[in-house]
């Protein structure tokens, strides 16, 4: 934790301060309180307290009502935001994701006992650094362990979210499962089906982008939630690949070792590195050696349906599996054309397609040749050479007399190929050039 204050901690430490002054225990909560005693500046903060909803609302007039059957309050400030909780029980979850209803507390253990997992459940007085724990959280922070809290199959099926975010928390912190809890998760994995898969698909990436996504693959492996949501990649194991190319051995090691490499990275970036070799399985077969013919082209496909099922928006899904289809071309990077470079090069967020690469290098044989070749190349084009100015428009050829159509854009395309090609630099080289094609 560095030596200033962020506002999230400034504003929560305010309304800590407000409660207590007309008679309500309040505390910070949750995440927050976990993450400061790891020593990471926390993303959000928390506060619960005794002080009902309308009691909240009543000292914070300008505060919003976000959870109201819940008794969640959220006080913003231009720089800020806090939720206020009010202590609470839980009762049944008929549908395995929210309370059918709760019981406002005074006493913060109840609270705490209602919550999803120990580390999770830890209270801290801002002014003092005092800690509640009502259920061991402290003790499992510093052993390092992800723990239901009280019976892990009842906390599981409250909330089946909760499958994923056991693994989440376990592998941003590199903690281990409790081995109830880790069972439990084993025996409802089918449950993560009734969540909603905008829910899942946020989990999901969450676990890939947060910095340990080897981690996070290996325990949704190790508690079958894999086999559940991505069956595809499940299928990466045992799946051999040619010595010569991938001595670390068959498609799930690649893939991992390349999760290992990224670290913290975009969500495009992650679900690329993670399906890039989607269509090696099905592509799988012995001829002269081992080969996955098409595996680029059959992969997208496949990625594609993989991004549609989890509701990706169309922007990441065009993103991710432009990754997908092109990752083999590099390959032939040092052979294109100076046209056909210049356009691979110039693709929209390219620098995720060289990210990939680079970690495809890395985690196979080594061999950063045509990583060399293409960084060079970028670095020496430059945005003019990649997209140097057109030299003739389609305004041109409509008033040489052309009509649009396919010959039109075929024309204004084999004039820029020249043109990136280094065969014509002027006007009237491209004129001469159109003229040229058009009498063909």
């Amino acid at each position: 934790m560095g030596g200033t204050t962020s506002p999230g901690r400034e504003l929560a430490v305010e309304l800590v301060a407000a409660l207590r002054e007309r008679g309500y225990a309040a505390w910070l909560v949750g995440g927050c309180v976990r993450d400061e005693l790891l020593g990471i500046e926390p993303k959000d903060y928390d506060v619960a307290t005794s002080a009902r909803p309308d009691e909240v609302l009543g000292l914070f007039p300008r505060a919003e009502r976000i959870g109201a059957h819940f008794g969640v309050v959220l006080v913003k400030r231009p720089e800020a935001a806090v939720e206020v909780a009010t202590f609470r029980s839980d009762h049944s979850y008929s549908d395995g994701r929210r309370p059918d209803e709760v019981t406002f507390e005074t006493d913060p253990k109840q609270d705490a006992l209602r919550r999803d997992f120990t580390i999770n459940a830890l209270f801290r007085d801002p002014f003092t650094g005092e800690v509640l724990d009502f259920v061991e959280g402290h003790r499992d922070l510093a052993h390092g362990v992800v723990r239901a809290i009280g019976d892990a199959r009842r906390r599981l099926e409250e909330d089946h979210l909760r499958l994923l975010r056991a693994v989440r928390f376990a592998a941003r912190f590199t903690f281990s499962i409790a081995e109830g809890t880790y069972a439990a998760m084993r025996e409802l994995r089918a449950r993560i089906h009734g969540i909603a898969v905008e829910r899942v698909r946020e989990e999901l990436t969450r676990i890939l982008t947060e910095g340990q996504a080897a981690r996070g693959l290996e325990l949704l492996d190790g508690c079958g939630l894999l086999e559940e949501l991505l069956p595809e990649v499940k299928a990466f194991q045992g799946v051999q690949q040619p010595q010569e190319y991938h001595p670390e051995g068959d498609v799930w090691t690649h893939v991992l070792l390349m999760l290992r490499e990224m670290g913290k990275a975009s969500p495009e970036l992650a679900w690329g590195v993670l399906l890039h070799d989607v269509g090696k399985p099905p592509t799988f077969q012995i001829a002269d050696r081992i080969r996955f013919n098409g595996h680029a082209e059959v992969g997208e496909q496949m990625a594609r349906r993989i991004l549609e099922r989890l509701k990706f928006s169309h922007d990441s899904t065009e993103r991710i599996c432009a990754i997908v289809a092109n990752h083999m071309r590099f390959m032939d990077a040092q052979r294109m054309k100076p046209s056909t470079l210049k356009r691979f090069l110039r693709q929209p967020h390219f620098d995720e397609h060289l990210a990939l690469h680079r970690l495809d290098c890395l985690s196979s044989n080594g061999s950063m040749a045509n990583y060399d070749y293409v960084s060079q190349a970028l670095a020496e084009m430059g945005e003019e050479g990649l997209r140097p100015p057109r030299l003739i428009t389609g305004r041109d050829l409509i008033a040489l007399g052309y009509s649009p159509g396919p010959a039109f854009s075929g024309l204004l395309r084999a004039v820029e190929d020249a043109q990136l090609d280094g065969r014509i630099q002027t006007r009237e080289e491209a004129l001469t050039l159109v003229a040229s094609l058009a009498a063909s």
